[in-house]
């Protein structure tokens, strides 16, 4: 799957690509032809504060994992 991140993108693009409602269609066009077309999806749901949140434990945790990572690496 490929991946577009709207923050790479002009504004008022993000805006019109982020905007679409669920099932809303957007047709991408190139010299009057079809070259694609995007449709909206439901948005995403929030992972609920208690489920995903840092603590001083899991940060320990990732940070150890990613120094040895690198260790290995180098």
């Amino acid at each position: 799957m490929k991946r577009l991140d709207l923050d790479d993108l002009p504004p008022k693009l993000a805006q019109l690509l982020a905007g679409l409602e669920d099932g809303e269609e957007l047709l991408l066009v190139r010299d009057g032809a079809v070259a694609g077309r995007l449709t909206g999806g439901a948005p995403v749901v929030a992972i609920p504060p208690d489920e995903g949140e840092a603590t001083p434990e899991r940060a320990a945790e990732v940070f150890e994992l990613f120094r040895s990572s690198v260790e290995d690496e180098f």
